[in-house]
């Protein structure tokens, strides 16, 4: 970070600028505690702040996080959603629970790359290495349930991926200056014996930067939605959306309520597991869902600049442009679509132990589908199936490209979606050609234009 750009992080420190939230993070000597940019404590002497770019590089210099502010809770970095070099995949597949998985070789096989040079280049610009960033998330992903479960200590560090109790405790004292059963009675929560903590369900606030347009987002969720994976309940205003997900340990249900568009706020979820340590997989999935770790402010000010696009995000400020929770599955869906996605599930969807009202099954893995008459649906499944296309938060994307148009059957349209969709791209020509001065969100400037359409159709592209 050079002097003129700690000067900048300094005045936004100053003003309490939210903008800044998740983009970097202040640390106070005197006091030992770092915090987001817009903490509404007494700005601290200019001599006595340091900067980071990541709270886990806060926690590694000692630091504790705020008790005020919770730094630890705002959204990521837009820079990650751009970004599609080895430090972006890395950081995408970190918040996928992958090292907790698979540990840091996992994380470095799937980059292609040495665990040095994996450790090099996150420690150079993120100032922490794999390690110590999935330990920050496995930190919040503890104090959350710590603070909004009755679940027991011992649960709670292992989903959130600890490897042993004691770990969790020193990692818990360490980073928030309280004991878990501290954080809890500060929340006002209370251990639940049994099981009736875990059936009742995670109740999440999932964070985003500046204003939000639900309404759009939610339009697009329910014209896509398929029977038996996904339903769109409620009145427009206060609808709340519910799928099913495959995940690694096993399966989980989500829901989603949606609000009135909020300046610097959340979205109401509540997710249901049938194995705890899914839960870091399934908030990240549904944060690329929603795009919750978007920079709106930049978006909306580079549309607004063309005359076409200004009505269109002043009537929308905060749109975004969804990615999916199952790469793979939007991914079928944008090829068949939504009709023959649902025939899908219906014959080979897998039906769940637990079905929950409407929601009754799995969309079909890419394996089960890798024999279908349709060559071109077969030749998409059979890719995804054995990997040669990935399509996962750390997926090459120049290289998804080009396996894509290698692949039967699929169009610029159905590449584009799936781009946009399955690999959160945000800079997609949807136009062929055109859009230059949207650059890089184009795939922002489609979702006005289709928002802004007079009738929404049901396909995947709605």
């Amino acid at each position: 970070m050079t002097h003129d750009d700690d000067r900048t992080r300094y005045e936004a420190v100053s003003s309490r600028d939210a903008r800044f939230d998740g983009e970097f993070f202040f640390a106070v000597s005197t006091t030992g505690i770092y915090c987001r940019p817009s903490c509404p404590a007494v700005t601290p002497k200019r001599q006595n702040v340091r900067f980071f770019p990541t709270a886990a590089a806060a926690q590694g210099h000692g630091f504790r996080a705020c008790r005020r502010c919770r730094p630890d809770a705002v959204p990521g970095s837009a820079e990650w959603n751009v970004r599609a070099d080895v430090v972006g995949r890395a950081v995408r597949l970190i918040g996928d629970g992958v090292v907790d998985r698979e540990g840091v070789p996992g994380l470095a096989g799937r980059l292609g790359y040495s665990t040095r040079q994996v450790q090099r280049q996150l420690t150079a610009e993120l100032g922490a290495g794999p390690v110590a960033l999935a330990r920050a998330q496995r930190a919040h992903t503890a104090r959350v349930l710590l603070q909004t479960t009755g679940l027991p200590v011992t649960e709670i560090a292992f989903a959130a991926g600890f490897a042993s109790v004691r770990q969790f405790n020193d990692t818990i004292r360490q980073i928030y200056a309280r004991t878990p059963s501290a954080l809890r009675e500060e929340a006002g929560t209370k251990a639940t014996r049994g099981r009736a903590a875990f059936a009742a369900g995670i109740p999440l606030r999932l964070a985003h930067r500046g204003p939000y347009e639900t309404g759009a987002v939610f339009d697009l969720l329910a014209e896509e939605a398929v029977d038996r994976v996904e339903e769109m309940t409620g009145a427009p205003g206060a609808r709340t959306y519910r799928r099913t997900l495959r995940l690694p340990y096993g399966t989980g249900i989500v829901a989603v309520d949606e609000a009135r568009p909020r300046r610097g706020g959340w979205l109401e979820a509540r997710i249901h597991l049938t194995d705890l340590r899914d839960l870091t997989t399934a908030v990240q999935r549904l944060r690329r869902l929603f795009d919750l770790d978007a920079d709106p402010y930049a978006v909306d000010e580079r549309l607004a600049a063309d005359p076409r696009l200004a009505p269109l995000v002043a009537a929308r400020p905060g749109l975004r442009s969804p990615g999916a929770a199952d790469p793979d599955e939007y991914a079928v869906r944008a090829l068949v679509g939504r009709e023959a996605a649902g025939e899908l599930v219906e014959a080979y969807g897998k039906r769940l132990d637990v079905p929950c009202g409407a929601l009754t099954h799995l969309f079909p893995e890419p394996a089960t589908l890798a024999g279908s008459p349709d060559p071109a649906l077969a030749a998409l499944a059979t890719a995804l199936a054995d990997t040669t296309l990935r399509l996962d938060a750390g997926a090459d994307r120049d290289e998804a490209v080009r396996v894509l148009h290698a692949l039967p059957g699929l169009d610029e349209n159905t590449i584009a979606l799936i781009r946009a969709r399955s690999l959160g791209e945000p800079d997609v020509d949807f136009t062929g050609g055109g859009g230059e001065l949207w650059r890089p969100w184009r795939s922002y400037a489609h979702r006005h234009l289709l928002a802004a359409a007079p009738v929404h159709s049901h396909r995947a592209d709605a």
